[in-house]
């Protein structure tokens, strides 16, 4: 028997390669996914803690808004946060329900909500 070098051929490396870009496309897949998902859950949970500083600001005032709805914006963290309070009455005397929708962008979707009640201060 002739002493011949043993090795890969040409179609079993192609084949390992194509293995390997196939796994490699979905580790980064699975990445940026993950990515994303931090992102939302961040963009999340800012705009609820905005949320709940605009009712803190209120109950801290002891405010009681007129029956409207109001918005403008507010910077937190580094970023400038839409929010939206619509103030209702309530059928109890001396309460009224506040609503607050916070969005990173104008007229986008709401990433942040609290509903709370304020009380007739006196």
């Amino acid at each position: 028997m002739p002493n011949r070098a043993r090795g890969f051929t040409l179609l079993e490396v192609l084949v390992a390669l194509a293995v390997l870009a196939i796994a490699l496309a979905a580790v980064m897949r699975v990445t940026i996914q993950s990515i994303e998902t931090s992102i939302s859950l961040r963009n999340h949970l800012e705009a609820q803690w905005v949320a709940e500083n605009r009712m803190t600001e209120h109950q801290l005032r002891r405010d009681w808004p007129s029956t409207d709805t109001t918005s403008g914006t507010t910077e937190f963290n580094g970023r400038r946060w839409f929010w939206r309070e619509q103030v209702s009455a309530t059928p109890i005397a001396g309460f009224r329900r506040i609503r607050i929708d916070v969005r990173a962008h104008r007229n986008r979707e709401v990433l942040g909500r609290i509903i709370g009640f304020l009380r007739q201060p006196g």
